[in-house]
């Protein structure tokens, strides 16, 4: 099996046809045809099944995908560190960031890395799912490193430095019937109406999960990704919410009341692929974020 056979191979299933694969690869369409039959014979499996218009994958097919961008991206890397080991630091970074990035200053780390090493091309990507995506993407190959959230061990195939870890602090709408009760349990916010992160996202991990731990259910009647305006809508009455104590109140009215029997934390890494080849560049700024953070927390 060559690299050219998972390059035809990862096209036609992102096209969607064989005729836009070979658009996107330069080949005409019988080289397409060839070389998916070549790779389709090594394996032993058809890979696609053709209907009128696309090209859908088989089982077979959809087992191979994520392995084949997996080496794709392997190869993708193993070249760029050759090329910065022979001209310097220069060259893409994907860099995957989440909503909530206090207390480090994203602009001013990416700032002084840029002002160092301009020939770094810096791209930056959020996901709808949060530190889920961001994860899959990095092992996918689609990201160099990411800024994520994750609880318990680190996901298979990543290496995660803890950067910062902060309390969730629980607000209620002003005119909260216990805004006025030194402190609150899960059980008595069970039947409350809940605004949260959507699901992947590192803070609604953490809820979720004492809730089960609590054999509580609860209702969340508004997702926002936007994990730092959360605090207006608890403000216009729209529910409650835990929220990481980095993010500012702005309106007064809102003091952080106290969670009873329950301390829970909200924790940012960052997170690498690990492999047998780590590209210069990615190092180089994994050293520059523990250098931020130092001037961020001193």
């Amino acid at each position: 099996m060559e690299l050219r056979h998972l390059e035809v191979f990862l096209a036609i299933a992102e096209e969607g046809t064989l005729t836009a694969a070979g658009d996107r690869l330069r080949l005409v369409q019988s080289g397409v045809s060839s070389t998916l039959r070549a790779l389709e014979a090594e394996l032993g499996a058809a890979l696609f099944t053709r209907t009128a218009r696309r090209a859908v994958l088989t089982d077979a097919g959809r087992a191979l995908l994520p392995e084949a961008r997996t080496t794709l991206a392997a190869a993708a890397t193993a070249r760029q560190a050759v090329r910065e080991a022979q001209a310097g630091l220069r060259g893409p970074l994907a860099v995957g960031t989440m909503t909530t990035m206090q207390p480090l200053d994203l602009p001013r780390l990416l700032g002084r890395f840029q002002s160092r090493h301009p020939a770094v091309t810096v791209s930056m990507r959020a996901f709808p799912d949060g530190s889920v995506g961001l994860v899959r993407a990095l092992t996918e190959g689609e990201l160099d490193v990411a800024f994520v959230s994750v609880n318990g061990p680190p996901p298979p195939g990543v290496t995660v430095r803890q950067l910062t870890r902060v309390p969730l602090q629980l607000i209620m709408p002003p005119d909260h019937p216990l805004g006025a009760v030194p402190d609150v349990s899960l059980a008595e916010l069970a039947g409350d109406r809940w605004i949260d992160s959507p699901l992947g996202f590192g803070n609604r991990s953490v809820v979720d999960e004492a809730f089960a731990r609590a054999a509580l259910l609860r209702s969340i009647t508004l997702e926002i990704a936007d994990v730092t305006s959360i605090p207006a809508y608890v403000q216009a009455g729209l529910g409650v919410a835990l929220v990481p104590a980095t993010i500012p109140l702005d309106d007064s009215r809102l003091a952080p009341q106290r969670l009873r029997g329950e301390a829970l934390y909200w924790s940012m890494s960052l997170a690498t692929a690990d492999g047998p080849i780590r590209r210069r560049v990615v190092t180089t700024f994994v050293e520059a974020v523990e250098e931020e953070l130092a001037l961020s927390t001193s």
